[in-house]
């Protein structure tokens, strides 16, 4: 189960790849997505030029915290637990602030990752799973 864990913590990581590549302008993850533009606590403050660049920043080092976390529970290291804890949560405050404050399209502004890192949360932090024995 362990190994399970580490392979869905590093897909999850691609995951932000896949965002960080939307947010640079690299590719639409589908057409016609705007996401990160219009956010609710940057756009009006930095511009949507500036807005894109901070979430590109913040989603790389939300993936390598989570790629880390996974090659951790890999190898068996203690570290991966609270590192994964802080990826998740930085994740979690990431999609919630770069959201356009609207509510249609919530799966492609993000909600379904934060589902899922309330999930690893849980897992972790409540339940202390899995088991590093």
């Amino acid at each position: 189960m362990r190994f399970i864990f580490g392979v869905f913590i590093v897909l999850h990581g691609l995951v932000h790849l896949l965002y960080f590549g939307q947010s640079a302008r690299y590719f639409e993850l589908k057409p016609g997505m705007t996401w990160p533009n219009g956010s609710w606590a940057f756009s009006k403050l930095l511009g949507d030029a500036a807005t894109g660049n901070l979430a590109s920043i913040t989603l790389i080092t939300a993936a390598v915290g989570l790629l880390a976390s996974g090659i951790g529970i890999f190898v068996g290291q203690a570290w991966w637990r609270p590192l994964v804890v802080a990826a998740a949560a930085l994740s979690s405050v990431i999609f919630i602030l770069f959201w356009n404050g609207r509510t249609q399209n919530l799966d492609g502004q993000g909600l379904v990752g934060i589902l899922i890192d309330m999930a690893i949360l849980a897992a972790v932090l409540v339940l202390r799973w899995p088991s590093t024995e």
